[in-house]
């Protein structure tokens, strides 16, 4: 079977924000191939024992896209971008659960020395990434997403500008920027 062509995935796409339901049933098969890669691609980022496994992820992602009725879609680039932005949520949201159980249910303050003690600084956690992209989006909206597409969403240059109605230079330019920041960021909570 060959690759979905971009026109094909767009023309589903619309369909089912005009409400046709068969356009989801023709869509998931299309799109399950690209889901399943950036699945991977985040649980390579995460610890060797995680609880959740690739096929896990892409069916909670599933259960979140199709519920996101009023999202209207636009491309498979915005397709794409917007799933990388619900896998990173379902990961955020189980990170924060699992710490939020490890500490008896209820908060618990940590010294910096001790989070140092057990954090690896070469490798931030997903809570560290997400809180720094946050923060990003606090100083820009517009990088914090290239930042969202590109690394979790695996989308290229041009497949962001389309999303984000933006030139291919901007989306460049947007995440070398961002991607600097972002690293300086994260070596700053490390020190």
């Amino acid at each position: 079977m060959s690759a979905p062509s971009t026109h094909e995935i767009t023309q589903l796409l619309l369909a089912w924000n005009g409400g046709d339901q068969m356009a989801l049933d023709k869509l998931v098969p299309l799109v399950q191939t690209e889901l399943r890669r950036l699945a991977r691609t985040y649980m390579s980022r995460e610890r060797a024992n995680h609880t959740l496994q690739t096929t896990a992820l892409i069916n909670e992602a599933y259960v979140r896209l199709i519920d996101a009725q009023k999202v209207q879609w636009q491309n498979r680039a915005h397709f794409y971008g917007i799933a990388a932005q619900v896998m990173r949520r379902v990961l955020v949201d189980l990170a924060r659960t699992r710490n939020y159980r490890k500490r008896g249910g209820g908060d618990y303050r940590v010294s910096f020395e001790e989070a140092l003690a057990v954090c690896q600084p070469d490798e931030p956690n997903v809570m560290e990434v997400d809180e720094a992209l946050n923060e990003l989006a606090r100083v820009d909206e517009r990088k914090a997403r290239v930042v969202e597409m590109r690394f979790f969403g695996g989308l290229t240059e041009k497949e962001i500008a389309v999303a984000l109605s933006i030139s291919p230079e901007t989306a460049r330019r947007d995440w070398r920027l961002a991607k600097s920041w972002l690293l300086r960021h994260l070596s700053q909570k490390v020190r």
